[in-house]
């Protein structure tokens, strides 16, 4: 065999070893390559194709409506020569603009996606089956929609990493500790790991420590014998740990967890036993932990808000969710994602972006990460006029947001002075003020980082929820060593 020495001769190679059907074209709708599976598909030669718009060679595609969106669509289904087929329409971003976009054909017949279908219903009813034969009725009762690791959305690098490692934490029994900002998707991690594990037949019971009132947290999690307190429940009450035997119990805003409740919990997570309010019976219970916090538990172990023994328990596999701001190629994905989602909820299914909006919700920061996202998505789409949702639908927050950000461009001298286009008479320039402002916090904060990670980047990095790279330029930026 001899050796392939170009690089484009190997891509090549792979795209026509390929099954899938593969269409490449550029910004304006023109094919610049399609393998032999798409090919044979449409009975055409590549040399009758290259540099034709795309609707004239594929019919019913939609992929130059995803070139002004720049929003991907997969899994859609494309009537092709009389057949119904499924495929994803990806745009490809480059410097925060769409600069062409790839067609992959995934089923050439429905009857192929129906054979699997099958199979799957076959496989959810045998485990059904089983999993109402061996778990309690009040257990199936807590049983609520569980996410896969892979429906944790995201395509950069970080995010894959998470996945990963999330899958590995999946496949053992041993605690996780998922950290991140408010809005960053832990529980939806956390649902995932539960589904993936050897725990997935048994329930997912979900605790916010941080909204039950501190008086009842301990029956809330233990449960009471009857008669332990005035208004117990006759017979008693499980607690969420004891629902939990033989799943996960998810602990969420485990930062927030009085100290005497926290004792509580190493003495259960040592023994795997609990004891209920009022009873003098233990009960053994095998259940996997996955706890979640928004808040620095390092510096609450320091400050003596935290105990630090529960932190090296609960601190044995670490996931980390960066925000939204950080992984800003993702968004497109979130978008795409939730604009399906919310527009058959809310029955307008022919909602869509304008071809500037995605461009314009990548600059925003998103300080309530995805959950302020799905807000802002369910805001467009009930209050938007035409089925083309436009800059002029945003909520008053995101208008004042780009409104500021013109603000901010607007022609300022070195010295923070800015020209009035009218009477070109220098004035104060308050984004100035701003800026510098802004920019002052960032380094205190960064110098901290570093302080509290004794100088090591890569984990001054984890704390501040950015990439490695990222600090390495503000550092260069701020002058920081």
């Amino acid at each position: 065999m001899h050796a392939i020495q170009d690089s484009a001769d190997v891509l090549q190679l792979i795209l026509d070893t390929m099954y899938e059907g593969i269409v490449l074209v550029d910004q304006y709708g023109r094919v610049r390559e399609m393998n032999q599976a798409y090919l044979k598909l449409l009975n055409l030669e590549k040399e009758a194709v290259l540099g034709k718009h795309v609707t004239d060679v594929i019919e019913n595609t939609r992929i130059h409506h995803v070139l002004e969106t720049g929003i991907p669509e997969r899994g859609h289904l494309q009537r092709i020569q009389g057949h119904d087929m499924v495929v994803h329409r990806i745009p490809i971003w480059q410097d925060g603009k769409v600069i062409g976009a790839v067609g992959v054909l995934i089923f050439e017949s429905m009857s192929d996606l129906y054979r699997i279908i099958e199979r799957t219903q076959v496989m959810l009813h045998n485990e059904s089956q089983k999993h109402s034969a061996s778990v309690p009725t009040e257990h199936v009762a807590l049983q609520k929609r569980v996410y896969t690791i892979d429906e944790t959305i995201g395509q950069t690098h970080a995010i894959k990493v998470i996945k990963q490692m999330a899958k590995k934490a999946a496949k053992t029994p041993v605690t996780v500790l998922v950290t991140g900002e408010s809005g960053t998707g832990k529980e939806v991690l956390a649902q995932g790991i539960h589904y993936e594990s050897a725990f997935a037949n048994g329930p997912f019971v979900s605790v916010n420590c941080a909204a039950i009132p501190e008086p009842l947290l301990e029956a809330e999690l233990f449960g009471y014998d009857d008669g332990a307190f005035t208004g117990a429940r006759k017979g008693g009450k499980p607690g969420q740990i004891e629902l939990a035997h033989m799943g996960t119990l998810f602990l969420d805003e485990i930062g927030d967890m009085p100290l005497n409740m926290q004792a509580k919990l190493l003495r259960f997570l040592e023994d795997k036993e609990i004891q209920r309010v009022g009873g003098v019976t233990k009960r053994r219970v095998h259940t996997r932990i996955i706890a979640a916090t928004n808040r620095d538990l390092e510096a609450m172990v320091r400050g003596g808000q935290f105990r630090e023994d529960l932190y090296y328990r609960l601190n044995i596999i670490r996931l980390h969710l960066p925000p939204l701001r950080s992984r800003r190629e993702d968004i497109p994905l979130l978008l795409e994602f939730y604009l399906e989602q919310v527009s058959k909820h809310l029955n307008k299914p022919d909602v869509c972006f304008d071809s500037n909006v995605v461009q314009l919700l990548m600059q925003y920061d998103w300080p309530g990460n995805i959950r302020e996202l799905v807000h802002t998505v369910e805001v467009l789409v009930s209050l938007a006029d035409t089925p083309r949702i436009t800059k002029h639908d945003f909520p008053p927050h995101l208008t004042k947001f780009f409104e500021m950000q013109n603000h901010e461009t607007s022609p300022v001298t070195s010295s923070g002075v800015e020209l009035t286009p009218s009477t070109n008479e220098p004035t104060v320039s308050p984004a100035q003020n701003v800026r510098e402002v802004m920019a002052n916090h960032e380094m205190t904060v960064i110098r901290q980082a570093l302080l509290d990670a004794h100088g090591n980047k890569s984990l001054a990095a984890k704390k501040l929820g950015i990439h490695r790279s990222t600090l390495y330029e503000k550092l260069k930026r701020y002058g920081l060593r």
